[in-house]
């Protein structure tokens, strides 16, 4: 049996290999502060490494053991104090992770906001260069929500500004951003008007820049694949239309990192914290694979 508190992703019995001789680091961030319905985010973290061990270890569909590659997961970011701190110390943090040579970061939220936190140093880094895959069933553009720039309802908002932003999966857009979408750097695939995966995918690729970050909101998941999630939304991607989807975007992009967030535990299920986990290990097989093509 493993311990009710996992502290490294996948529990591998061997122990995690080190930071250096690692191609993936898991990175968590547990902050919950501006869910504006269902909460538990804080705890989406800790319940994805929790279920991990329970993922295979050998791929079904890459046929590979990507653990062999090396993962090793971090402390969790303090996100303890105040907003304007924690969004800080984030960024920081990340800043400071992409100044030495370590190894491809997962990061693991936590609500939406985080994203402003960790999208920002990567695009000081590469400029106009970056382009954001927004994997989502809101368009998360509103400058403000109830009076705060930092919500979840504006994590994308701020890179909306700066780089290219891709928005998949969108089902949910509030009037006051509606401006906002296919607007300037933005690109909006609605969810009901792209219901083909195979004539979606080229049109997203085409929209990307080289270098890519990818934020994974998991509520851009149907409730069916993903039911535990702070605000739900019928019609979303399916398991392997996403996987598809992201699958194609590592085979062709520049992948910078990927961050996974809106987790949120249900009680007497494991269901998403086990379909994540999943998820993470699959994209890391991507990214294997890739490597050794190139390699």
């Amino acid at each position: 049996m493993y311990p009710e508190t996992v502290k490294h992703f996948l529990a591998v019995e061997d122990g995690q290999p080190s930071l250096k001789q690692s191609d993936f680091a898991v990175i968590p961030v547990p902050y919950e502060r501006t869910v504006s319905y269902g909460g538990g985010t804080e705890r989406g973290p800790q319940a994805i490494l929790n279920a991990s061990p329970q993922v295979e270890l050998w791929d079904e569909e890459t046929k590979t053991e990507t653990y062999k590659h090396g993962i090793h997961t971090l402390p969790p970011i303090n996100c303890k104090g105040s907003e304007q701190a924690v969004f800080a110390r984030i960024e920081k943090y990340v800043e400071n992770y992409l100044t030495k040579n370590n190894p491809f970061p997962f990061f693991l939220g936590g609500e939406h906001s985080i994203s402003q936190a960790l999208i920002n140093p990567y695009i000081n880094k590469y400029g106009k260069k970056l382009s954001v895959l927004h994997f989502d069933a809101h368009a998360d553009l509103r400058r403000e929500y109830f009076g705060d720039t930092r919500s979840h309802a504006c994590a994308v908002y701020p890179a909306s500004r700066k780089v290219r932003l891709v928005q998949v999966g969108i089902r949910s857009v509030g009037l006051e951003e509606k401006q906002n979408i296919n607007s300037g750097n933005v690109k909006t695939f609605l969810m009901h008007k792209n219901l083909d995966i195979k004539k979606l995918i080229p049109q997203v690729l085409t929209n990307l820049t080289d270098t890519v970050y990818m934020t994974i909101d998991v509520d851009g998941f149907d409730p069916s694949v993903i039911p535990g999630t702070g605000t739900p939304q019928p019609g979303g991607f399916m398991w392997y239309e996403a996987l598809a989807l992201f699958k194609a975007i590592i085979a062709k992009k520049n992948i910078a990192a990927v961050d996974i967030v809106e987790t949120a535990p249900i009680k007497g299920s494991h269901i998403t914290e086990f379909n994540v986990a999943k998820l993470i290990y699959r994209l890391m097989g991507y990214l294997s694979l890739k490597k050794e093509n190139i390699t």
